[in-house]
């Protein structure tokens, strides 16, 4: 019987378990095993896995997480401090895979391009939900994340309205703004300050004191963990040591809130969304998107077709190699059409 190995890398988000249903399912139909890693690159470096069959998928299309468990700090080329790709190479030889399908980020596709390129098969599915890589048009769990984000500042409006506060929702993204953009722009924010865009306190003020001048004592504001200070800092609560990217963001929504309440005497809160945008079920969009994605990857598996990462291009699903795509991230373009809706909207940017 063929075999084909999978594992899900980096952060969590929904839609991963969609992905490992809609791949084990096709493949299934072509009498192909899938065996799934634990814990990552983790499991595929220790040898840790179990065999995912009709009754390991079942019921897993609305939970959100991954039955197979993820890491973002066990990259086998500098397992604590050694070199364990040879370990990964004898698991897949003697478990009798294929091919290793590596479901994550910028960071455990730039990993898995490294194992391509050092011989190991590998076909790579886009994750996560700062939406930000590379040659894609949009990852599964960006949906998600997105509406999770603007049913916070809908509720953040009706206790700024009543308060006549300065609500700052700081989002994640890491150093891209597609998250704050989105749901800004879908939760009637007043101003989105993403790291696209350098930003000035004095515009944003601006813009609370002309809403204020209005009969509006209240104002909405969107921030993405990832924009810098008006000095060009950028916020790090904490770093953790191994991990691909080890800097976590946070920090600037305190900092904007803190400042705009200092210029313009309006009372401000912070609220910090955090891991709320990763968990729990996946919407409808992120469902359909990962089943695709795991589709088209199990199609490349059968084929045999290595080296490439399942993409969506003009609402297409193709691939490209993966070179292309690990390790790169793709930033909003200041011209894109959300941001210039936003700014016709009247929504300020910080910058003007």
């Amino acid at each position: 019987m063929r075999r084909v190995g999978v594992l899900t890398g980096g952060g969590d988000a929904p839609g991963l378990n969609a992905v490992i249903r809609a791949l084990v399912k096709r493949l299934q139909a072509e009498n192909i095993e899938v065996i799934g890693f634990r814990d990552g690159y983790k499991g595929l470096v220790q040898g840790e896995f179990q065999v995912l069959h009709s009754q390991a998928i079942s019921g897993i299309l609305p939970r959100g997480g991954t039955i197979l468990g993820t890491s973002n700090r066990d990259n086998p080329f500098n397992f604590h401090g050694e070199d364990r790709f040879e370990d990964c190479v004898r698991h897949v030889k003697a478990l009798g895979l294929e091919c290793i399908v590596v479901i994550g980020g910028e960071g455990s596709l730039a990993v898995g391009a490294i194992c391509w390129q050092r011989g190991l098969p590998v076909i790579g599915v886009p994750k996560t939900i700062d939406n930000d890589l590379y040659a894609t048009d949009q990852t599964f769990g960006y949906d998600t994340a997105v509406s999770i984000a603007t049913e916070a500042l809908d509720r953040l409006h009706t206790t700024a309205e009543s308060h006549h506060r300065i609500m700052v929702l700081e989002v994640m993204g890491r150093y891209a703004g597609w998250i704050a953009v989105a749901s800004g722009l879908a939760g009637g924010a007043d101003a989105i300050l993403i790291p696209e865009i350098p930003f000035t306190l004095e515009a944003v003020a601006a813009k609370v004191n002309q809403r204020r001048e209005m009969g509006k004592p209240f104002s909405i504001i969107v921030v993405a963990e990832g924009a810098r200070t008006p000095e060009g800092e950028l916020l790090v609560r904490q770093t953790v040591p191994g991990s691909h990217d080890p800097k976590r963001l946070g920090g600037i929504g305190q900092y904007v809130a803190g400042r705009l309440e200092a210029m313009t005497g309006l009372e401000s809160r912070v609220t910090v969304l955090g891991h709320l945008q990763r968990g729990g079920s996946p919407t409808a969009f992120d469902r359909i998107l990962a089943s695709r994605y795991g589709v088209a990857a199990a199609e490349l598996a059968i084929d045999k077709v290595y080296g490439q990462v399942v993409v969506l291009q003009n609402g297409i699903i193709t691939h490209v190699p993966i070179e292309e795509v690990g390790g790169k991230v793709r930033p909003v373009p200041v011209d894109h059409p959300m941001i210039q809706a936003a700014r016709a909207l009247g929504i300020s940017f910080g910058d003007r």
